[in-house]
């Protein structure tokens, strides 16, 4: 049968999710599972995508197929390539905060993640003031003008991110792939051997996946000290204008973590909480992120996030929906200078109770329940209208 492969991948994929370490109750085996599924559709849309000589851009990430992390903030993208072909990327500058371009060698693992042969923002190319532009992507060349961008030895992904930092007063540009000789013509029929291929590639694409991200916890966060967040430093992967500070967490829920960290001048400033399987919690229906211009600023120029199960009417409380062990991470984008400790996070452990007398600035910061619907629905809407964008 031609979808063997994939069925024995789906009954060890579940093997893998019902076996992982934090998988403790059945809260969280609902939530794995319901991951899973997100998986599995991911893998099947990756494994009919791999098409490196009539490419498009497919997701790689999104609210119901999540991996990696993934940042509320930002819309993922990416398109399969090879380095003896040229490739030429158009498209119209959105408003969002930022847009950058990496290429990548290969894919995750469970052993390694792949190297960056490429990485730059939109400051580093030509754009035209009606916010059109063309990259092209190929082998050197002497004639090379500056949006032309040499494809190293063994590449073999291109990823754009599109990252808001105002949900509802930013929108998405448009971005288009073809490889420079085969627009115009088109692929040969599909073989019925080639369907039988991308199923089992759709399943070793699955298993993959899910061993990678489980080991990634293991590898960035847990290692650190609990209830810590690290200083600023340079994203591993090769994104070369983005920093970020990590930890992880463990609260009852009569704790509150307060996390301080300066506004940045940077146009791109964003915390969220993951859970333990690696990606990010419900951030439609819920503010478990805050990028600076949602989050409301002390006068003192800090950001006080407020980290706790029960809801203690904070503009800045970031819920975490039932999830007493997860992920910290802020990242910082776009910048223009290097980051120190001085402009990374300070963490505070405290009863819940104690918040009005120990949060500066608490009053300013209060909202009433209707306020708070209002931010909920913000989100709702901005998610939905970004989407379909």
């Amino acid at each position: 049968m031609v979808t063997q492969s994939f069925a024995a991948a789906l009954a060890e994929a579940e093997q893998i999710i019902r076996s992982a370490p934090h998988a403790r109750t059945e809260r969280d085996l609902a939530e794995g599972l319901d991951y899973l599924a997100g998986s599995i559709k991911a893998s099947l849309h990756l494994a009919w995508a791999y098409e490196r000589d009539f490419p498009f851009f497919v997701a790689s990430t999104g609210p119901y197929a999540k991996l990696g992390l993934d940042n509320p903030d930002t819309l993922y993208f990416h398109a399969y390539i090879r380095d003896d072909a040229e490739y030429v990327v158009t498209g119209r500058r959105g408003t969002t905060a930022d847009l950058s371009f990496q290429v990548l060698n290969g894919d995750y693992s469970p052993a390694r993640s792949p190297d960056s042969l490429a990485a730059f923002d939109d400051r580093d190319i030509e754009i035209a003031p009606d916010g059109s532009y063309e990259l092209r992507f190929g082998p050197p060349r002497p004639d090379a003008g500056p949006n032309h961008f040499a494809l190293g030895e063994g590449s073999a992904m291109l990823i754009a991110r599109e990252v808001y930092s105002d949900w509802q007063s930013e929108r998405r540009g448009e971005i288009r792939i073809h490889r420079a000789d085969t627009l115009g013509s088109a692929p040969p029929p599909v073989a019925p051997d080639k369907i039988a291929k991308r199923y089992d590639v759709a399943g070793r694409i699955l298993l993959t996946r899910l061993r990678t991200f489980l080991a990634f916890p293991e590898w960035h966060y847990l290692s650190l000290p609990v209830n810590t967040m690290t200083e600023p430093r340079r994203t591993p992967g090769g994104l070369a204008t983005q920093y970020s500070s990590v930890g992880h967490y463990d609260l009852d829920d009569d704790q509150v973590m307060v996390i301080t960290v300066p506004a940045s001048d940077a146009p791109y400033q964003g915390f969220q909480l993951g859970s333990m399987w690696y990606v990010s919690l419900d951030y439609i229906n819920h503010q478990t992120s805050l990028t600076r211009d949602q989050a409301r600023v002390d006068p003192d120029g800090m950001i006080r996030l407020v980290v706790s199960e029960r809801d203690p009417g904070l503009a800045n409380w970031i819920e975490r929906t039932g999830h007493r062990r997860g992920i910290l991470q802020i990242r910082w984008q776009r910048l223009s200078r290097e980051l120190n400790a001085g402009d990374g996070p300070t963490v505070e452990i405290m009863p819940f109770d104690e918040l009005p007398r120990r949060l500066p600035h608490h009053d300013r910061q209060r909202v009433t329940p209707d306020q708070w619907r209002e931010r909920i629905a913000a989100r709702q809407t901005a998610v939905a209208q970004r989407m379909l964008g």
